[in-house]
């Protein structure tokens, strides 16, 4: 199934304008399979986002609706997720918790 058509079917539907911007960001100009529904390929996904945003300085209000975007992404990586066993999801949250954590400023 394709991201569009998995997207198509999570209720409730995202707005058209969100399911648009996730849909740009999934993407990729070396993915090789672009159109299977992959949890890594959502996080990978926030995660370029996430990268972007940061290194333009981008962390203002203006900034807002492409948060929500990254936020959708990794939702669905998890939603895409739903069938793998409670032990695989766990670690799932793990590493994305370390990856997400990892483009945090030094405090």
């Amino acid at each position: 199934m394709t991201h569009p058509r998995w997207r198509d079917a999570v209720t409730p539907p995202p707005p058209a304008a969100l399911a648009a911007a996730v849909e740009s960001h999934l993407a990729s100009p070396d993915a090789t399979t672009s159109d299977a529904v992959s949890p890594e390929a959502y996080l990978e996904a926030a995660e370029r986002l996430l990268a972007a945003l940061l290194k333009q300085g981008c962390v203002s209000r203006e900034n807002a609706l492409d948060l929500l975007v990254a936020d959708a992404l990794v939702t669905y990586a998890f939603e895409a997720a739903s069938d793998d066993t409670p032990a695989a999801i766990i670690q799932r949250a793990h590493d994305a918790m370390v990856r997400i954590a990892a483009f945090a400023a030094p405090a």
